[in-house]
């Protein structure tokens, strides 16, 4: 008879347990605790600030909290390598940016694949850069950038936030699609940048909207053109570069969420599905509209064939660039 009691009461101990762990398991009972959002970079970029404004209205959608994790270091290798290593079951999630298209082509060892080693989930967010200029440089569109550029080979400056970087890649692919000369100075970073542009110590730079958007309203940039596929829509007036002058240009940059490769379809389903229902509310689309963004909303596989089409499009730059792998 003990026996018999101390064996039911292992049963009745070990249910509930075994309970939880199924539930864990299950897709379907998706998320059964905190989930973990890790920004590869330090507080208060653009990858933060789009993590952090999901987080609070997805966890109120699960019901578990979302805790965004900042993990920066070597260029974002350091955080971005940790979730690729991670379990693969929907708690472990990778704020990204249209950065990391660059990676592959920019460093000569990356610790893991940017297709292979994720799975991708939702794009959070777009937005264009602006090409702007000095204004003490004479010109007034881009078609009279080109001609400029053309008249007087080399004597045009651009700023760049680094190496690498999509403020150098996005001039670089102006350079080669104009046909133009112009020299590349490289900045530690998009603040350095914009103040070398303010004083006038480069003459160009195609940069964030919302960084370089105060200073053209303040009369300090003059600004060409929009970088994007489509006007935006706080600068309507002003015409995309490929409207300008170059047909076929664009650079869009973007955020938006990995997790590791191998998690269960069912998970990434949901989760493309609920941060796509935070991104439908009003008081997220005012945000990002307020800084010239927009709302993401597409799905997990049209995110997997923009990674590849952006990794690939950097890439022939990089390479035209004769820009060599750290």
């Amino acid at each position: 008879m003990k026996y018999k009691v101390s064996l039911l009461s292992c049963v009745l101990l070990w249910s509930p347990i075994a309970g939880a762990a199924a539930a864990e398991r299950s897709p379907e009972s998706y998320p059964v605790r905190p989930i973990r959002l890790v920004v590869p970079q330090s507080p208060g970029g653009a990858t933060d600030f789009n993590a952090r404004l999901v987080a609070v209205p997805l966890s109120e959608r699960f019901g578990q909290p979302v805790v965004v994790d900042n993990r920066p270091g070597a260029g974002s290798l350091i955080g971005t390598d940790l979730v690729a290593k991670a379990a693969p079951d929907g708690y472990t999630l990778l704020g990204i940016s249209s950065s990391i298209t660059i990676i592959p082509s920019m460093y000569s060892k990356v610790p893991f694949d940017t297709v292979k080693d994720f799975a991708p989930v939702a794009l959070l967010s777009s937005y264009p850069h602006l090409v702007v200029v000095h204004p003490s440089v004479p010109v007034n569109s881009v078609k009279e950038l080109i001609a400029l550029a053309k008249a007087k080979p080399g004597a045009l400056n651009f700023a760049s936030a680094g190496k690498g970087t999509p403020t150098q890649l996005g001039a670089e692919l102006f350079k080669s699609m104009a046909g133009i000369d112009i020299v590349h100075v490289p900045y530690k970073g998009g603040g350095p940048a914009v103040t070398a542009l303010l004083g006038g110590q480069v003459q160009l730079y195609i940069g964030p909207i919302a960084t370089v958007l105060p200073h053209v309203k303040a009369g300090k940039f003059r600004a060409l053109a929009v970088t994007g596929a489509k006007r935006s829509l706080i600068i309507p007036d002003l015409p995309t570069v490929a409207e300008a002058g170059l047909p076929g240009f664009r650079q869009d940059a973007w955020n938006g969420l990995l997790a590791p490769a191998r998690t269960p379809p069912a998970v990434i389903k949901k989760l493309n599905a609920e941060v796509n229902a935070v991104l439908k509310m009003p008081a997220i689309r005012e945000r990002f509209a307020a800084d010239g963004v927009e709302a993401g909303g597409i799905s997990s596989a049209e995110l997997g064939a923009l990674l590849k089409s952006e990794i690939a499009k950097w890439a022939k730059v990089i390479r035209e660039a004769g820009i060599k792998p750290e």
